[in-house]
């Protein structure tokens, strides 16, 4: 045997001792307890948790597990994404759980579970096998399923329990792009398939093999199955924008989608709250930082950008500031701070003796505009002596409301921001944005090296590469950076450069600004 075997079934074997220590038996049940009770198990997937798996029930089910599993029970052909944050056990309820479940509803007789590789998919279909072997609660509720001579890794048939009117259980073990044409035992095809954590980033890297995989999902995968039953249940983290199930959903639009991220967006607080302390995603905040936390656990891929790119973001050491030129400060102004409303972008500019644009840092975030006004307050506080910031905001955003918050906040912090209103013209404001393209080809846009790393900047720079024709996304930080960039642009001189070839102009000339 293979070292890589002897793993296998070392860690099967392990896996079958767990789940006999860990499950309890209800072993003083009447004959019609114990069959009222699997009767309210086949309705209410939360009983059912409770009595055959407490070794997975480490902490209270969440509602949006709960109610995944009540549609897929309730459409014998539904095609389904659990399209889950890391971390909320898609693969447990979708490898597990649900296709047990199903089982005990006579809803499930062949089920094929399709990974990355086949030896992904067998340990994964092993999860349910060594339940069905193990688990002494299925035994003793519906027999010894163990069938000998048909028990390897990867493909396995339960005997069924005639009492309970069960058929046999079939599970087998597919890779990603595999044969399963004609999969067929007797009469019986397979009407349960899972396809679970199928997607790398090299996958991802690779457009032609994500759309190989697609039609292999729609002309192989869900043609095997045959019958009144035919249910897809895809289990994967959305960490990229094209993915094969992106694709998919694309393509079939009535598919069923249950996207769920880890945390909420603004507060950070989890989304399974019966499982995850309150300050968990936090903490994994500072661990990991802002990219990795939002792709892997809030499913918000990183995009790279068609017009602004990573590669033109400059990070340096920042000068100090009493040898800037002039320091601009622009607020762009949000009035609410719900999880679909604008961002309060506070964005902190500087012009050097060599008409750099520099980023010093900023506020992005959906918050109430009092944060905003109490972040500058905070801002000019530290300050040194010798600097000063001169406060903008648009004409356009005054109203009482804001004045009223400016000034409670002031009083409250015995600050004065001097805030004065600007008008921006009056082009459309990608066109605004875009402005800045050559400053950053240029090289003449440096980011303050503090900022790399800060979630806030980080924000700033996402929707910066969000920009591209027809964007529909928040632009509320690259929006704020123009306007203060073009405060500067006055500040600019002729006869100074990096390259000393005294060619650096002043501002950009545009139809609006000739006379």
């Amino acid at each position: 045997m293979k070292r890589e075997d002897k793993d296998t079934l070392a860690q099967y074997i392990n896996k079958l001792e767990m789940i006999r220590m860990s499950s309890n038996v209800r072993a003083y049940e009447t004959e019609a307890e114990q069959s009222a009770e699997i009767e309210f198990c086949k309705n209410d997937v939360l009983r059912c948790i409770n009595r055959y798996f407490p070794h997975y029930a480490t902490s209270v089910s969440a509602s949006f597990q709960i109610n995944f599993a009540g549609k897929i029970l309730n459409d014998k052909t539904i095609k389904a994404f659990a399209e889950w944050g890391r971390g909320l056990a898609k693969s447990v309820w979708c490898d597990v759980i649900l296709p047990f479940w199903l089982w005990t509803n006579d809803e499930a007789h062949y089920m094929v579970l399709v990974g990355q590789t086949e030896d992904r998919a067998k340990q994964l279909l092993a999860d349910l096998q060594a339940e069905f072997e193990a688990n002494p609660q299925i035994i003793k509720d519906f027999g010894e399923q163990k069938l000998e001579g048909n028990w390897e890794m990867g493909k396995f048939r339960t005997k069924g329990c005639k009492k309970r009117g069960l058929r046999p259980m079939i599970g087998r073990a597919r890779g990603l792009g595999q044969e399963v044409r004609g999969l067929r035992i007797g009469s019986q095809r397979p009407d349960l398939c899972v396809v679970d954590d199928i997607e790398t980033r090299q996958i991802g890297r690779n457009p032609k093999r994500q759309d190989d995989y697609v039609k292999w999902i729609e002309g192989d995968l869900i043609p095997t199955m045959d019958g009144p039953i035919r249910r897809l249940l895809y289990a994967n983290n959305r960490f990229a924008d094209r993915m094969v199930q992106t694709l998919l959903q694309k393509k079939h639009p009535n598919w069923y989608i249950s996207h769920v991220p880890a945390y909420h967006p603004i507060s950070l607080l989890p989304v399974w709250s019966e499982k995850y302390p309150a300050n968990y995603y936090q903490n994994l905040l500072t661990e990991i930082g802002l990219i990795a936390l939002e792709e892997e656990y809030g499913q918000k891929p990183h995009k790279e950008g068609k017009i602004f790119k990573a590669a033109q973001m400059v990070f340096d050491k920042l000068p100090k500031l009493n040898h800037l030129k002039i320091i601009i400060g622009h607020w762009d102004i949000a009035y609410t701070d719900n999880e679909k409303s604008d961002y309060n972008a506070v964005r902190i500019w500087g012009l050097d003796k060599l008409n750099n644009f520099w980023f010093i840092k900023g506020f992005v975030k959906q918050a109430k505009m009092m944060e905003a006004v109490a972040y500058m307050c905070d801002v000019q506080l530290q300050l040194p002596s010798t600097v000063k910031i001169h406060w903008q905001f648009e004409a356009q955003f005054w109203n009482d409301e804001v004045q009223r918050t400016i000034k409670e906040v002031e009083t409250q912090k015995n600050v004065t921001l001097y805030l004065r209103q600007v008008h921006t013209p009056k082009i459309k404001k990608y066109d605004r944005i875009l402005e800045m393209y050559p400053y950053y080809q240029n090289n003449r846009i440096k980011h303050n090296e503090a900022t790399e790393n800060d979630k806030d900047s980080i924000r700033g720079r996402e929707q910066l590469f969000d920009i591209e024709p027809g964007y529909n996304t928040k632009d509320d930080a690259p929006d704020a950076d123009r306007e203060a960039i073009r405060e500067l642009e006055k500040h600019t001189s002729i006869g100074t450069s990096a390259d000393g070839d005294g060619l650096v102009a002043g501002r950009m000339q545009h139809k609006h600004d000739r006379i």
